[in-house]
């Protein structure tokens, strides 16, 4: 779970949103002008951009509505500072001091970013973070910030992702200024940018009215380890992972994109030593004096995380890349989905640099619209936030100091060299109009906030878990098994003689694995241990129930069950065996063998004892969709012919009264004659009594056949549509004609799944039929 007082909120910077005012006395910055120069997409700017300036009043006022206490924002230094450095537009203060007001009025704790790439054109025109002055002209902005907003804000951010305005804006000339520097360049630039963050925070304690909290926010893509779904991690995996997230893994040309080159001078006071040797011959001069300047005490750290890569430890123990599947998720600006990234991410910054962190930004791009509702449906996103933070509880029993999420971002805005190509917000703004409309994963990330976290699908709890899961068979060969469950079910099985498949189970004699998902790969059994809160933590020392499809070619020998007191007793602590079976076909005139004709216990011993079984058996017509309900104590067999399916007790333990004289291996088969006696139930049920008749269920709903002390067993007969609350600890479905989609996902004949405690609204279209079944 998140502790109590964890933060959660929304970010966004100055020059994305605010837009301008002719009257607003704001200087240019190196994103003006490279708009102005057409580099952006579709020759787009942020003259208006979301007119946050005359808007934000509502903004706050929206925040506060969608339950968001903590923004973190920006300040524009060219709006605040025109020149860079000298006189203050004091309009940009006033400005920025009603706007915290303003958040303040509305609930919202405010955290500033003092740079968020809005660097001030005409310092760009003295050379930018190349000159050595500019550690000097952040110092000074710092000042301003310090003696300006310090008595209204306690979080101050001296930097955002320097890998981005560096490498993007420097290296590769994708952002503004969009130049492309020699690499020695650019090594100058980071290492003045550092010194400039050392001096930033000396002046914001300086000049600070209060105590204040300091940060510093970089970014990079993270190295996470791969594992085997279903499996744990390999220590050695995440070791691989570990060095290269940490690593010098960059090609030159790409040297920015690195966590610990901008991380380790601020938090460790030293250059990464794998850095200095390999970046020797593009470095400027280091001194003791600078690094003691760049590593001044910080409170906290943020880190921008969106997405990340896999790696595993190679045959040769060095780290190897693992290729993403086919078909991955990305987001509409095509950026792998990769939830791992931000536990592992998280994870191991706490572990090199034991800070407090806070996620300063993650979030995606979604192709949002407005739909004939006039709402914005962005499911997408709301499943990608899920993911994502679902991973995060687990961290804190792990002893990480996480603090906070700020999601980007609030408002769609404009997203730098795409200008409005993507949209990040949580609230969809028309930019024609600039009307603002929540869009859905607005009213989900409330929810989030307000349960502390404790919503999401991934959080250990009792809430709603929406995976389905889908099980892979297990199959047996009998002497007496058919060849129909291969060539009617296509199920991969070899072999002419498959007569049971056990389609859920969780029994050492067959053990179902999940096919795919969370629980790709696991045991049943396993997930019943190690996951029980997927059952809703029924308490039972093992999965309670077993579903079977029996495929019969010949007669199945006659036989009988134990209940749990004499199977406990005599065999070994197993379970007794209670079931029930559902006749999915069979010839014309088929019969079933049901109870026997003895009317007392000495009779039924003689009638055994002397072979007198066609007195003994007694056998009951039945059809197609027949359902028989066995309890222990009574005589039974399949007929040849018959195609069931065996809803039972989590039990193996079966008696054979008599098998037809039959050979197996050249050697009549075991019978338990005795035994059988000890528990056939004398006089039978009647036969009248023995079947029920299911030709007039009642289509599209989950309709009662049999309800006992082990098991509740239902037909769904779909045709069309139908929806129902999964109400019980979970639910047990195969589906034994037709097809269909059950929210969403497709199920068809011979599919075996479980619907886990809480999942919530189950709904299904299309025409098939299932049988279900509850504890």
């Amino acid at each position: 779970m998140f502790p109590e007082n964890f933060v959660w909120g929304v970010a966004s910077s100055a020059y994305q949103i605010e837009g301008r005012d002719r009257e607003d006395g704001a200087g240019t910055c190196i994103w003006d002008t490279f708009a102005r120069e057409g580099k952006v997409l579709e020759g787009a700017n942020a003259e208006v951009s979301c007119d946050h300036i005359h808007r934000y009043r509502e903004d706050f006022a929206l925040m506060r509505l969608l339950g968001v206490k903590h923004y973190r924002f920006s300040l524009s230094w060219s709006r605040i500072l025109p020149k860079g450095t000298g006189e203050v537009n004091r309009k940009a203060i006033d400005l920025y001091r009603d706007m915290i007001l303003e958040m303040k009025k509305n609930g919202v704790t405010p955290y500033i970013t003092m740079f968020h790439w809005e660097f001030p054109q005409a310092l760009q025109d003295k050379g930018g973070w190349v000159n050595r002055e500019s550690v000097k002209w952040f110092e000074n902005y710092a000042k301003v910030v310090a003696e300006n907003f310090s008595d209204l804000c306690e979080y101050f951010i001296t930097f955002n992702e320097p890998q981005c305005f560096i490498g993007l804006g420097n290296l590769t000339g994708i952002h503004a200024p969009g130049l492309k520097l020699p690499l020695r360049d650019t090594f100058q630039m980071a290492h003045h940018m550092l010194l400039a963050h050392g001096s930033a925070v000396l002046a914001l304690r300086k000049y600070a009215e209060r105590e204040i909290k300091i940060g510093y926010a970089p970014t990079c893509s993270v190295a996470y380890p791969w594992h085997k779904p279903g499996a744990g991690y390999d220590p050695a995996d995440i070791e691989a992972a570990r060095g290269v997230y940490f690593g010098m893994k960059e090609e030159l040309h790409n040297w920015t994109w690195n966590v610990s080159w901008f991380s380790d001078p601020v938090f460790l006071g030293k250059y990464p030593q794998e850095g200095l040797e390999k970046y020797r011959d593009y470095l400027p001069e280091i001194t003791e004096e600078d690094m003691k300047l760049i590593s001044q005490p910080l409170d906290f750290m943020g880190q921008n995380i969106y997405n990340g890569y896999q790696i595993r430890a190679g045959a040769d123990g060095k780290p190897e890349y693992v290729s993403r599947t086919p078909g991955h998720g990305k987001t509409a600006s095509q950026w792998p989905v990769t939830p791992e990234c931000l536990y592992w991410g998280i994870k191991f910054l706490y572990e090199r640099y034991q800070t407090p962190i806070y996620i300063t930004e993650n979030g995606m791009s979604c192709h949002d619209m407005v739909s004939s509702d006039g709402k914005v449906h962005d499911r997408n996103r709301i499943d990608f936030l899920d993911a994502y933070l679902s991973g995060l509880s687990g961290l804190f029993a792990e002893g990480v100091d996480l603090r906070g999420y700020f999601a980007w971002t609030f408002l769609d805005n404009f997203e730098w060299e795409k200008g409005y190509h993507e949209r990040f917000g949580l609230v969809y703004v028309d930019f024609a109009t600039q009307k603002r409309i929540p869009k859905d994963s607005a009213y989900w990330y409330q929810k989030v906030m307000e349960s502390n976290g404790a919503c999401l699908s991934g959080v250990k709890t009792d809430k709603e878990k929406h995976e389905i899961l889908f099980l892979n068979p297990v199959f047996t060969h009998n002497i007496w098994g058919g060849n129909r469950l291969k060539e009617d079910f296509r199920y991969p099985v070899t072999g002419e003689d498959i007569g049971e498949c056990w389609g859920i189970a969780a029994h050492p004699n067959g053990d179902c694995t999940v096919k795919e998902g969370t629980y790709a790969g696991k045991k049943l059994s396993e997930l019943w241990k190690e996951e029980p809160e997927l059952f809703s933590n029924v308490e039972k020392d093992r999965f309670p129930l077993l579903i079977k499809i029996i495929d019969a070619k010949d007669d199945l020998s006659i036989q009988v069950h134990p209940d749990d007191i004499y199977a406990n007793a005599r065999e070994n602590g197993s379970l007794g065996k209670t079931e029930c079976w559902y006749i999915m076909d069979c010839p014309e005139g088929a019969s079933l063998v049901i109870g026997h004709n003895a009317k007392s216990k000495e009779e039924l011993s003689d009638m055994i004892h002397q072979g007198r079984w066609q007195e003994f058996i007694r056998e009951i017509p039945v059809k197609k969709g027949d359902f028989i309900q066995i309890d222990p104590g009574t005589v039974h067999a399949i007929k040849g012919g018959l195609m069931i399916l065996e809803t039972q007790q989590n039990s193996d333990i079966t008696y054979r009264v008599y098998d037809y004289d039959r050979l197996s291996g050249g050697k009549p088969r075991e019978l338990h004659v005795e035994k059988s006696i000890d528990v056939i139930t004398a006089p039978a049920k009647s036969a009248a009594d023995s079947v029920i008749d299911t030709e007039n269920v009642q289509k599209n709903i989950l309709c009662p056949l049999y309800s006992c002390e082990h098991y509740e067993v239902f037909e769904l007969d779909l045709d069309g549509n139908a929806s129902f609350e999964q109400e019980y600890p979970f639910l047990l479905m195969s589906v034994i004609e037709g097809d269909g989609l059950l929210n969403g996902q497709l199920v068809k004949k011979g599919d075996h799944l479980i619907l886990p405690g809480g999942f919530g609204e189950v709904e299904l279209q299309g025409k098939l039929k299932g049988i279900c079944s509850a504890v």
